[in-house]
């Protein structure tokens, strides 16, 4: 897969401030889990089918996990957010809704009338 998504080291000197402390033994390479999450998110990817590259989807899934529940993501997004000088609130969303052909006919009712 030649599409494969890996930060730069300009990027990865940005977030490593944001990166959890180590405790025991030393984490895998941040770099390759980050990308391999980040690849995952933005091609809307299943934990599973994560490439091989960036190793065991296991190892994406807990970091994932762990570094979203202790607030480490967040605090990059606000942090990068910052330093954008952005003075109001800007959401990002990926939600994708299709309506059912039908919906659009939900709110009439015979004769024409509207509910």
């Amino acid at each position: 897969m030649s599409d494969l998504f890996w930060l730069s080291d300009a990027q990865m000197a940005r977030l490593e401030p944001y990166f959890l402390k180590s405790h025991g033994k030393p984490r895998v390479d941040d770099r390759r889990v980050l990308s391999g999450i980040i690849f995952l998110n933005r091609n809307g990817l299943r934990w599973r089918d994560a490439p091989a590259e960036y190793g065991p989807h296991k190892t994406l899934y807990n970091r994932w996990k762990r570094w979203s529940e202790s607030g480490v993501f967040a605090a990059m997004m606000a942090g990068l957010a910052a330093g954008h000088g952005e003075t109001k609130t800007v959401m990002i969303d990926a939600t994708y809704l299709k309506a059912h052909r039908t919906a659009s006919s939900l709110g009439v009712k015979k004769g024409g009338a509207v509910a």
